[in-house]
């Protein structure tokens, strides 16, 4: 056996494990056909699979690019080299899109947290002030129409 067969045969069968999720990939399909076309469920399990074997293929390049730059941690850059080596240029730009868009929730969602924690209150004192305007609300609501 070669080495090369060893590590298929080592690899698929973690592999079997290894899938997207099924309504997910049915919603995404169907939100690219026609509304007049439909998907049969093998197809769907077919583009599922090649899905998987890329990301497996995408990831196994950018490790090997990360190795080669002695880091322990695979970074977007590494991804983007990646796509490059295997023939994806096309793809760079969406990524490096999403990049962007993904970096900016990042930092988004990092001002809700310090703007919770520079509000200078105690949980105690936000609990108190959460369960005034839940009593405020209540009474409204029982209240009725003013």
């Amino acid at each position: 056996m070669s080495d090369s067969e060893g590590r298929m045969g080592t690899s698929s069968g973690l592999d079997e494990d290894l899938s997207l999720p099924k309504a997910t990939v049915a919603k995404l399909i169907s939100e690219l056909l026609p509304k007049d076309m439909t998907c049969a469920k093998d197809t769907r399990d077919l583009i599922i699979e090649c899905c998987v074997e890329f990301i497996h293929l995408l990831s196994s390049e950018a490790n090997e690019i990360c190795e080669q730059e002695s880091k322990k941690t695979i970074a977007p850059e590494h991804i983007i080299t990646a796509l490059e080596k295997l023939g994806f240029e096309s793809f760079i730009s969406e990524v490096e899109e999403v990049l962007v868009e993904h970096k900016q929730q990042v930092k988004d969602r990092e001002k809700k947290v310090s703007k919770l924690e520079s509000s200078g209150k105690s949980m105690e004192e936000l609990a108190a002030e959460q369960e005034a305007l839940f009593a405020q609300s209540r009474a409204k609501f029982e209240g009725g129409p003013a």
